[in-house]
């Protein structure tokens, strides 16, 4: 006996808005019927004493801590640039816009 029926698979795939032929109708209801009950043997292998996880293998965090360090002043990260203007770097404009 199939859990899932063949109007049941009509019915999602009205709700669904999916135009369906009847030969999809009787192989999409077989197909869910098989995903249906791999899900059902999945709960019975689910212990209780099997706390839930994402992940096989435990994960830590691999990023370093943060530190303040000093960074550039506005005039040695502008000493290198082809045109400052503002203490800003100055780029050639790309848009036909009025500044």
């Amino acid at each position: 006996m199939s859990a899932i029926t063949r109007d049941e698979v009509a019915h999602l795939a009205r709700l669904s808005r999916l135009a369906l032929a009847d030969e999809e109708l009787d192989h999409f209801a077989a197909q869910l019927d098989v995903i249906i009950g791999a899900v059902a043997r999945v709960a019975e292998v689910a212990a209780d004493d099997i706390p839930p996880s994402s992940h096989a293998l435990p994960l830590t965090n691999v990023y370093r801590p943060d530190e303040v360090r000093p960074g550039l002043t506005p005039q040695e990260a502008l000493a290198a640039a082809p045109a400052v203007e503002d203490d800003r770097f100055r780029v050639p404009r790309i848009l036909g816009e009025e500044a």
